[in-house]
């Protein structure tokens, strides 16, 4: 009998399929039915899949099962993504599980997962791409459903916390064939066309196919190509789509989002009474503090026969207290001064602030389209003209396009 070349150990032999096998499979996708599922205390899961002629055992670690959006069961058909290893002491190759879905949804899941990948490679979602959010924008864009509770919510919100704000809505649809089209160009013609300083885009709730639009790749790359800071609002707090994770901002619902991009008015004004109010207190105990010190001095045994000393100090008390208040005046002054001319200009913005010198908005019905020219109207087109007061709804009988 020859000699062998090579004599492995069990641990030897182990390893060496280990390492083959998970650098064969180092990401695969694999449908099957759950069976002998287990939850452990630890909170790690364990189970087979399955199907007519084979099976292979799972691992899902607790850190990434409590993700799950969906409780296992056994005789559940599911599709998982997983690396192919050896657990070395029983010797059994296993699926380490990452994610989890149930296969009725597997192809979305898969096509969202792949194209978060790739995105995520050619890094779209750095930290270093992201935006920032300004404090205080005079111009909001909305990319949303003209019809939706999401338009209407926002706008409602917006205008109670802060009614200067100038809202420009570029109406698209949001779910359906040609959606993220229409989004990805309405991102692309507020970056173009409109002054605004941060736009929203997103929807209401719905399942997944609903809000499939948001995650296209059309839409992503409008957002990371954007100039203007981008707010993702699409769906509710559960909800992730690829535009979150590309947006400069997500936020977990379209109401939520109107509460971030604008300040509540009341409270900063609220907070400026308090920091005048601070100031006011800072400035009578310091006065107060300067009279004490004087006095004191005034009383002592080695300052009272110097008069002239005591007098050049009452003096010097006199001139401070004299330039503190000027400076108070001064702060106040120019504080009172400048918020004067922001709400000088942020009323000047306001579309309101344009209707109440006797212009109009005519919008064309029942789009709610604004008209900007005559040649886009027909004879008998409806249209809605709303006025400083009030609105009237009128038709078209005669035009003059010149």
């Amino acid at each position: 009998m020859e000699t062998p070349e090579k004599i492995y150990t069990v641990t030897e032999i182990t390893r060496e399929i280990k390492a083959v096998l998970e650098e064969s499979f180092p990401t695969v996708w694999v449908e099957g039915e759950i069976s002998n599922y287990t939850l452990h205390s630890s909170g790690h899961r364990y189970f087979s899949l399955k199907d007519e002629n084979a099976q292979i055992r799972c691992t899902l670690w607790r850190f990434r099962g409590d993700w799950l959006r969906f409780e296992p069961q056994d005789g559940m058909k599911v599709i998982a993504l997983g690396s192919v290893s050896v657990y070395e002491r029983s010797g059994q190759y296993q699926l380490d599980v990452v994610e989890l879905i149930p296969a009725g949804l597997g192809k979305l899941q898969i096509a969202f997962q792949r194209l978060k990948e790739k995105l995520f490679k050619e890094g779209l979602f750095d930290e270093e791409h992201k935006k920032p959010i300004p404090e205080f924008p005079e111009s909001i864009g909305l990319v949303t459903s003209p019809t939706g509770a999401a338009i209407t919510d926002i706008i409602k919100i917006i205008q109670k916390r802060f009614p200067t704000v100038r809202i420009i809505v570029n109406p698209v649809r949001v779910q359906g064939e040609g959606a993220a089209e229409e989004i990805a160009q309405a991102i692309c013609e507020f970056n173009e066309f409109a002054q605004i300083d941060v736009m929203i885009i997103g929807r209401g709730g719905g399942s997944l196919e609903d809000l499939w639009a948001f995650n296209e790749e059309a839409v992503a790359r409008a957002i990371h190509n954007s100039r203007i800071p981008v707010i993702s609002a699409v769906g509710h707090q559960i909800d992730f789509t690829i535009s979150d994770f590309v947006a400069d901002l997500r936020a977990p619902t379209p109401s939520v989002a109107a509460q971030m991009v604008v300040k509540d008015r009341e409270e900063l004004l609220k907070e400026l009474t308090s920091t005048t109010q601070k100031l006011s207190s800072y400035q009578t105990s310091l006065i107060e503090y300067l009279k004490q010190r004087t006095k004191a001095a005034q009383q002592s045994y080695g300052l009272r026969r110097p008069r002239d000393l005591i007098s050049q100090r009452w003096q010097r008390v006199d001139e401070l207290t004299r330039q503190i208040l000027n400076r108070v005046k001064n702060y106040f002054e120019f504080t009172k001064k400048s918020l004067s001319l922001k709400d000088e200009k942020l009323e000047a913005l306001s579309p309101l602030s344009v209707l109440k010198r006797g212009y109009s908005v005519a919008r064309k019905l029942p789009e709610l389209e604004i008209i900007k020219n005559a040649a886009l109207l027909k004879k008998e087109d409806r249209l809605e003209v709303k006025f400083f007061k009030g609105r009237v709804e009128s038709k078209v009988e005669h035009i003059d396009s010149g």
